[in-house]
């Protein structure tokens, strides 16, 4: 009897995903620092902590974005914003958003992750700060997928501790899980960072691009084979000439959540 033909195994197709680190990568500034000033009017933060916040950040721009350096601006921020009303944050965020962040947007960035989309690529930001923060960024930018910091909220406020902290190996580790959610290929995919930091997520994928880096990631993309970057335009991302349809449709999203916010706020003042 001549046996029955083994049935094909069906074949999984892989995609391929892009991962942006957003401070100092996309953005030339840091994303939980930008917001200073709306939280400053808003209430949530005092002139001596914008002061403390701002002496920070400063170190983290100057410095090479250390793990020392890094994880002193994460106490300070967990610390600043324990007890922070999390729908006021997000409020805020929504109304100042291009205020804020569009003036210092790389051109460089915005016109590279067009290029991943056009390719069939997922994006993904992949950042250290806030989900509160980081989510309606990446939805101005176009982003497929974030993966973020989670804060501890008890009875809609910031309790001070922290679920996930998206730093370091954490970052690897969520990119491979999502990976293994989405079915990305990450051999075949792609990761650009600026800090020495993000190494363990760089060397999760097959291409690996240090951006603007510092002396210690420069040395090791050097080791490693990896691309350095140079971005250095920060414009208006509404400014872009050429903006594509999925760019213009979330900036549109973004800009009718802001326009509802000022609608609810208003309707609250005249009761």
């Amino acid at each position: 009897m001549t046996p029955s033909p083994t049935p094909a195994t069906p074949r999984v197709v892989l995609r391929t995903a892009a991962f942006f680190d957003l401070d100092k990568t996309i953005i030339a500034t840091s994303s939980a620092s930008a917001f200073s000033r709306p939280f400053l009017a808003g209430g949530l933060l005092t002139k001596r902590s914008v002061l403390r916040t701002g002496f920070a950040h400063l170190q983290y721009l100057l410095g090479g974005a250390d793990a020392d350096q890094t994880e002193r601006l994460r106490v300070q921020l967990s610390r600043m914003v324990t007890g922070w009303d999390v729908a006021q944050v997000r409020q805020i965020v929504a109304r100042t958003l291009h205020e804020s962040i569009d003036p210092t947007v790389y051109a460089e960035a915005v016109a590279l992750i067009e290029e991943h989309h056009e390719a069939g690529h997922d994006v993904v930001i992949v950042s250290a700060s806030g989900s509160e923060i980081v989510e309606p960024i990446a939805a101005l930018l176009g982003a497929d997928h974030v993966v973020s910091t989670r804060m501890g909220v008890a009875e809609g406020r910031y309790t001070g501790e922290i679920d996930f902290y998206a730093y370091g190996e954490n970052k690897a580790q969520a990119i491979r899980d999502l990976a293994a959610q989405q079915g990305y290929d990450l051999p075949a995919s792609y990761a650009y960072s600026d800090s020495i930091t993000d190494a363990p997520m760089l060397g999760t994928v097959g291409h690996a691009f240090a951006v603007n880096p510092d002396r210690a990631l420069r040395r090791l993309a050097a080791e490693e084979g990896w691309g350095v970057l140079t971005f250095q335009r920060p414009v208006r991302l509404l400014g872009l000439r050429r903006p594509s349809g999925r760019t213009v449709a979330f900036v549109a999203g973004a800009a009718a959540v802001v326009a509802v916010v000022v609608v609810w706020r208003a309707a609250t003042r005249r009761r």
